[in-house]
Parts: structure tokens; sequence; C-alpha cells
């Protein structure tokens, strides 16, 4: 998780007194959510921050991939898989679910099956569509079907509003993309209301409107090992940063760490990698946008082979990026090493090219 958060924080107990900035958490999406506004009274930021937070609750609601909205009322998205495991069953969405769906499978694509929302089966099998992760018995024979069935994004025909899957084994699973789509949902709700400075932080993803003040917003980046920041970012207006990392969803069985983050290709957790931040810059109106970009594309990166990690990055434009390996490694970005503030002294680092 980035600490912008820890820094935010900081601010408001030493400067709130001088400086109109307004700051609330929540927790949404199984994680804290920061929205900071600058530069708007008090009330008005508030009540700007309250819709956010309503929105975003809405957004978790509808598209939780394992539990209902209330008794008997499955989520949006809970209502899809159901129609999906029945091969070809249509189903009605809502506009927006179905441009999601839409967008992802792009997204998909580009990432050559690595960012793929339609394994929800396989993160279940794994243990984590609960809210509290344990060890469980690695079951082979089914990671080896569910494999072998080979659920894609491609598999989900849209027609107009109505859905549906040609591959019973899929089952979506929106994790990877929901909060980078709700800070981007965000951001251009801020704008629409005038706010022309502010930083929303959804678990370590961000995205930064304006500045603050006179300073651009500076966001800390989590070290995968301890508890504090090995690093700090400035976002400019409309750039987003977003880190995934093995030290928050995960369980140990023996001296082996396994996280949420499964390559699709083995049907296993990734194991090269502790952690990935990218930085986005934003994006064009008619593209997939930047806190969209900064959810996802951490996830490719953090799969792939240490070899082909560039390529990962290039298939989406991103230039930005640092890895931590599994050895503690640092790999960063020829671009991304000019603008990294190391908070750790002596840090060596690899550059990539």
């Amino acid at each position: 998780m980035l600490r912008n958060a820890f820094f935010l924080l900081f601010f408001l107990l030493t400067s709130c007194a001088r400086e109109p900035l307004y700051h609330s958490q929540s927790y949404v999406f199984g994680t804290l959510v920061d929205i900071s506004i600058y530069g708007e009274t008090d009330e008005r930021a508030r009540q700007l921050a309250d819709h956010i937070q309503q929105d975003f609750q809405s957004l978790h609601n509808r598209l939780h991939a394992w539990k209902p909205i209330s008794t008997g009322k499955p989520s949006e998205l809970q209502q899809i898989n159901a129609a999906f495991s029945q091969a070809n069953q249509t189903i009605k969405i809502s506009p927006d679910l179905a441009a999601i769906i839409a967008d992802a499978t792009v997204l998909s694509e580009k990432s050559n099956g690595l960012f793929n929302p339609a394994i929800g089966h396989l993160i279940s099998s794994w243990g984590f569509q609960r809210d509290e992760f344990a060890v469980v018995n690695i079951n082979e024979a089914e990671i080896k079907n569910l494999i072998h069935a080979q659920p894609r994004m491609t598999d989900i025909v849209i027609d107009n509003n109505t859905v549906y899957s040609k591959n019973p084994t899929v089952k979506l699973d929106l994790g990877g993309y929901a909060k980078g789509y709700a800070l981007d949902t965000a951001a251009n709700y801020l704008r629409k209301q005038g706010v022309k400075n502010a930083l929303i932080n959804i678990g370590g993803n961000v995205i930064a409107l304006g500045k603050h003040g006179d300073a651009t917003w500076r966001v800390g980046i989590q070290h995968p090992r301890q508890p504090t920041a090995i690093a700090t970012i400035d976002l400019a207006d409309g750039w987003a940063v977003g880190t995934s990392g093995d030290y928050q969803r995960y369980f140990m069985l023996g001296d082996k760490r396994y996280c949420h983050i499964i390559d699709p290709r083995t049907g296993y957790p990734a194991q090269d990698t502790q952690s990935v931040t990218v930085l986005v810059p934003p994006q064009a109106i008619n593209q997939s946008q930047a806190g969209v970009l900064s959810d996802v594309t951490s996830k490719p990166i953090f799969i792939e082979t240490p070899k082909n990690r560039k390529l990962a990055a290039a298939a989406f434009g991103i230039d930005d990026f640092m890895v931590i390996d599994a050895n503690a490694q640092i790999f960063v970005s020829k671009k991304l090493a000019g603008k990294i503030h190391w908070l750790i002294p002596n840090v060596q680092f690899k550059a990539i090219d």
C-alpha cells in the first residue's frame, strides 16, 4: 500500500490551521480509502468526499465477487457469474458494467492474458475470495482442470447490455480493476464539481488533481518487507500511481509465501516478485484512464518472468515502473529513476534501460 495516508495525516496535524486541506478516511474495497481536498471550505469538501465515499461503497457492493449485498440479494457481479456458469445463458447488465467488462477484456488482451479477471474460480481455490486469509490445502487437480479449461475474457460476449459466456468456467473477479476505475470516477466527479486540487488513495492506488498549495502532491511507496515507505514520488495533475505487492493478501505454507496475484498460465501465485509500482500519465479520453491503468498494469509486470518485465510494461506504454523481486533486488526503469526520492539511505538498484 502507498503510505501517503501517513504523510497526509501528519500534514493535517501540523498544518491544518494554516491551509485549507480537508482529509477524510473510510474503508471500502477491503482497504483504506483516503480523500484529501485542497482549497475548498470544510463543509463543501466534506459533502464532496461523502458523495465519493457513497459512490465507492455502491461500486463495491455491485462488483463484490463473493459477498452478497444482503441476505438473499447477490451482487450484480455474482448474478453475472451465476449466468456464466451456464454456457451461453444471457443476462441483462447495466451499461457501465458492460463498459467495464469490455475495457477489462481489451486490457487482458494487451497483457497476453496475464491480467485475467475471468479466473475467479482459481482465486477462490487459493482462498482469496474471503475476508480473512489462511492456509489452504492446495488442490492440484482442481487447479490443473481450471488451467485446462482456459477461462478468458474473450469468452465473454457483450451484445448491447446483455452478456453471456461461451465458457462455463469463466468467473469474473474485478479486484484488479475496480479500485482504479473508482479513482477515475472520483477524479471525473471532482473536476465536474470545479475542484482543482485533490488526492485520492484507494489502498495504494492514487490519483492526483492539481497541487497541494504551491507544491506537487507527494506520496510514499510501501516497503514490501518493512512497515515503512521505501521512497516517495511526486504526482502531477492527472497522474496516477499504483503498487501491487505480496505483503497484504497472502498466507505462508512452510517457508513459502502464496499471495493473491495468480499467474493464469500456471494457476499458482506468482513467486518472482515482492512488489511492482507503476506511474501512469493522463490518458486520451477514448482510452483506459490513468486510474484503471495504475491498478491493472502492475499485475502483468508482477507475474511476468524477469526477462519479460519490460515487455509487459511496454505493452501498456508504461515507461515509469519499479520492481522489487523475490530476492529484494530493486529494479527501476530509467525514466522513473529520475523521479523517485529514496527514504532509505544507500539504496542500491539496477536500472532498466
